[in-house]
């Protein structure tokens, strides 16, 4: 095969899992300022299979064909005129170009060299693509947008996914007082993580059992059972509730400014200082990384299939090279 060539997974239409296939597509160049990665392994997100299907950030990337992925981690394999914090070698992970196109499912990826950093030393390469993109919402959301401090009280919702479980573990760190809504099965190991409350989503209403919030990390959003709107009932006055997956739509926030609180939408961004904090809880062990499953690139299609399911605990992540 041609040095000129990589393999990646591309869909030319917008539609189910079945629209992902691997093809050869020419091999990136680093520009100034960028660093090309040879890609060990790359997280999914439900953004993926959103925009996959014509949601999500489809209308950022237009119409297909391209490839998806912004979690990544591999090796630096070039450097690009300028770049001094990154050198061929260096071990890095990182969520280039969000929301932007950055063909994470691929061999080859090519981004300015700070939004990587270097992984977190314990962890391998399938571990470490699971965290950029999860763990940066998290990061940005908790510590950045609500900026939670010792002794508030947190509620996530979603706690047991992928951004969830990096949120609990997040404001438990902070010394929060975190309450998580996911099934009974993943209780036992939210608590682990740091949850001083749980909810069964499935059995029980939040707002019946949980009063008194600060912050309200919501990762579910009006588009099921009305996530957000019921949430406002159970915030402090002056509170917050961060709005990930579906925003704040006109009417939510009239009913957050009629209830006296606050809400705002939310939208990650590439940040490679965060991910070097982020990877420093990790490799202190403050931080856990749970990976459910992996697929091979050509098995793309199935793990969309299986992450769409809605039942993953933490992520699911496509391995790359060896």
């Amino acid at each position: 095969m041609s040095a000129d060539t990589m393999r990646a997974v591309v869909q030319d239409t917008f539609g189910g899992p079945e629209v992902l296939r691997v093809q050869r597509v020419p091999r990136p160049v680093p520009l100034p300022t960028e660093v090309l990665v040879r890609v060990h392994a790359a997280g999914i997100n439900p953004v993926d299979w959103k925009t996959r299907g014509g949601t999500g950030m489809a209308g950022v990337l237009g119409e297909p064909p391209f490839t998806l992925g912004w979690d990544v981690s591999g090796v630096v394999e070039e450097v690009g005129f300028g770049v001094t914090t990154l050198e061929p070698g260096d071990e890095v992970y990182g969520m280039p170009w969000f929301p932007r196109a950055a063909g994470g499912y691929s061999e080859y990826v090519t981004a300015p060299a700070r939004q990587f950093a270097r992984k977190p030393a314990t962890l391998d390469h399938v571990h470490a693509a699971a965290v950029p993109l999860a763990a940066l919402t998290a990061w940005q959301a908790v510590v950045d947008t609500a900026r939670v401090t010792a002794g508030q009280r947190v509620l996530v919702h979603a706690a047991a996914g992928g951004v969830g479980h990096f949120a609990v573990q997040f404001a438990r760190h902070l010394g929060a007082h975190v309450i998580a809504t996911a099934s009974a099965a993943r209780h036992a190991w939210l608590e682990r993580l740091g949850a001083a409350e749980t909810v069964d989503y499935t059995t029980t209403r939040f707002e019946d059992v949980v009063a008194d919030v600060d912050v309200v990390i919501d990762l579910v959003g009006d588009g099921h059972d009305a996530t957000s709107t019921r949430s406002l009932a159970v915030l402090r006055p002056g509170g917050l509730l961060v709005a990930v997956p579906s925003g704040v739509s006109p009417e939510l926030a009239r009913a957050g400014e009629a209830a006296g609180v606050r809400v705002t939408p939310f939208l990650v961004e590439p940040d490679g200082t965060a991910l070097t904090a982020i990877a420093g809880l990790i490799d202190a062990g403050e931080v856990a990384v749970e990976v459910e499953a992996t697929y091979p690139l050509e098995r793309a299609g199935e793990a969309h299939t299986r992450g769409e399911a809605g039942r993953t605990r933490g992520k699911l992540v496509l391995t790359v090279t060896d």
